[in-house]
């Protein structure tokens, strides 16, 4: 049996969904799938999703990271409410 978790987001998500919904088509139906993936599951128990604890990072700063394809969100996990403080695209640098 599990609990459903609140997903919120914060007011600098908030500005960087809406600049990344006008530049792409395909971020909207992401960010959904991204809120339902938290929403069920932020702990990431089942090992189905692509979610990271990162190391060094302060509580507010987005703890955690989902990878959902080429997008990445970060969230801090407070009791039973998710808050989202980042998304975007993943860094072409990285590989």
């Amino acid at each position: 049996m599990s609990t459903a978790f609140a997903v919120h987001p914060t007011s600098h998500y908030q500005r960087l969904s809406t600049k990344l919904q006008k530049g792409h088509r395909d971020f909207g139906a992401t960010e959904r799938s991204a809120v339902t993936v938290l929403a069920a599951d932020p702990y990431n128990r089942s090992r189905q999703h692509k979610i990271k604890k990162l190391e060094g990072v302060a509580t507010g700063e987005g703890q955690y990271r989902l990878a959902v394809g080429r997008w990445r969100f970060r969230y801090d996990i407070l009791g039973q409410v998710i808050l989202l403080s980042y998304c975007g695209l993943r860094r072409e640098d990285t590989y």
